[in-house]
């Protein structure tokens, strides 16, 4: 069998699995026989001396010839060079983990340039290149909110250094230092292919003063070694993928008192990363939102902070669930809201329990007895979503602008002026999809207008979700929106 696409096919890779790490010699010997049939691809230049001890060294942790455990922190679990090896990386990569780097491994000196596409693109007028980072046009209205909240932050303090800790093609930080007028950016991303793509996009901004800098280190170096050199940021925003909460603490160590932390997760349901475990509720979304706020919650009063949120934003692309907190310094105060939250799938009713009333939960509908149809979730955010004055006054900025206007509704318009009406503080957690209630009634989905004019006559406070568009937040109970429902049906 070809060694070679062994490797790179899983199919048959899995076939080899009991084999390859049969023995503990004999799987080290198999190890380095199989690095060297890939290191001699093509694409690899035949590299099959130094490169190959360098990446063997780095991944793996033994010398490729003598098989011989290295010793110091590069000991990689032999899967892991397997999953690191689907694409060639650059000696460079692998050579910087060997030696010692100075404080920063800043783009200072002049290596070869890497070859990539060239994909402009434009946002609020601004042109950039993403070459062959991921980039998605759907994302920039989580930028357009982060910029605006830099701004603020710029306005109210006379100062902002803000740190990209996954910058990808660099465009968040072209925007803050543009759009915001950041004083200093420290772009950071992990993968060194991305080094030109990121250099070119920020060169555009001339200064006499250096107000950026990019570094190619993983993420939570970078934040740590600002920590321990004392260099702390107003604003740090880490847009990663998935549920990674590893982040965190390093994040929050880096960020100055009072400072912002905007935190992004593309997975809604993992609970784990975040300490938290979510069952499948009707407003499974929103309670994405709440549990990675749970999850910076957790953390900081852990390191002695608390957490604030100022907006939450969630959009179907992806999808993504993005937060922007303040952190503060001080415990958690007794109204924590911080706890569970269930929900009754006979009545269709969500109520909130603290950490006291664990083991006594239970349904009204259900007389105080146990019941299988209720639902629970948690520990997560049970607070509010929004600051209502800070997204207005992002608002009133957005309309300074031009990215949002009362005469002609844009979508950052739209998401504002929600965020805004959800952050009503008679409104609970979660909200109402009338095709729930319609489903109850057995009448035809009303209309959405209608419900909430019938919802506010009766004195109900109510409001659209940003995060479905045939929902509502509302204090009414299930039973009279089915009431209601039914009767507009007459």
């Amino acid at each position: 069998m070809n060694t070679t696409s062994s490797i790179l096919n899983p199919s048959l890779r899995s076939n080899q699995t009991s084999n390859f790490w049969g023995s503990k010699h004999k799987g080290k010997q198999r190890s380095a026989d199989y690095l060297r049939a890939f290191l001699r691809r093509p694409h690899h230049g035949g590299a099959d001396g130094e490169v190959g001890k360098s990446i063997t060294r780095v991944l793996y942790g033994y010398n490729i010839n003598g098989l011989t455990r290295q010793s110091g922190p590069n000991k990689f679990p032999p899967c892991r060079w397997l999953s690191l090896l689907r694409k060639p990386y650059p000696l460079s990569h692998f050579s910087a983990t060997l030696n010692q780097t100075p404080k920063f491994a800043t783009l200072n000196h002049n290596p070869d340039p890497i070859e990539h596409k060239s994909e402009h693109q434009t946002e609020r007028g601004l042109i950039f290149d993403t070459g062959d980072t991921f980039f998605r046009h759907e994302s920039a209205t989580g930028r357009d909110l982060g910029v605006l909240a830099a701004t603020l932050y710029k306005k109210s303090r006379g100062k902002l250094r803000v740190l990209d800790a996954l910058c990808g093609c660099g465009v968040r930080s072209l925007r803050y230092l543009v759009e915001a007028e950041a004083d200093f950016v420290l772009a950071n991303d992990g993968n060194v292919e991305s080094r030109d793509v990121i250099t070119a996009n920020l060169s555009q901004v001339e200064e006499e003063e250096e107000r950026w800098k990019v570094t190619l280190m993983d993420a939570n170096r970078i934040m740590t070694e600002c920590y321990m050199n004392r260099d702390f940021y107003d604003l740090i925003d880490i847009d990663w993928f998935g549920s990674d909460s590893s982040f965190l603490r390093s994040a929050i160590n880096a960020l100055r008192m009072d400072g912002l932390l905007y935190v992004t997760s593309t997975d809604g349901f993992s609970s784990a990363a975040y300490g938290a475990y979510v069952r499948p509720m009707p407003y499974s979304n929103e309670l994405g939102l709440r549990m990675l706020i749970g999850g910076v919650v957790r953390v900081a009063s852990v390191m002695g902070y608390r957490v604030v949120p100022l907006f939450s934003y969630y959009s179907y692309h992806g999808p993504v669930f993005r937060v922007m907190l303040r952190v503060i310094r001080g415990k958690l105060p007794d109204s924590r809201h911080y706890g569970f939250i269930s929900y009754c799938r006979d009545c269709g009713n969500s109520h909130e329990f603290s950490w006291e009333e664990l083991g006594r939960i239970c349904c009204p509908c259900s007389d105080s007895k146990v019941s299988m149809s209720l639902v629970v979730s948690g520990p997560l955010w049970t607070g509010p979503l929004h600051d209502a004055a800070y997204i207005t006054d992002m608002l009133t900025l957005a309309k300074e602008r031009g990215w949002a206007s009362s005469d002609t509704e844009t979508d950052l318009d739209k998401l504002l002026n929600t965020m805004v009406a959800e952050s009503d503080p008679r409104l609970p957690f979660g909200f109402i999809n009338l095709d729930e209630v319609a489903s109850r009634a057995k009448v035809n989905s009303p209309a959405l207008k209608a419900v909430v004019a019938a919802l506010r006559k009766e004195g109900y406070a109510v409001s659209r979700s940003h995060i479905e568009s045939n929902a509502l937040k509302t204090n009414c109970p299930m039973s009279e929106c089915i009431r209601i429902a039914q009767e507009l049906q007459q």
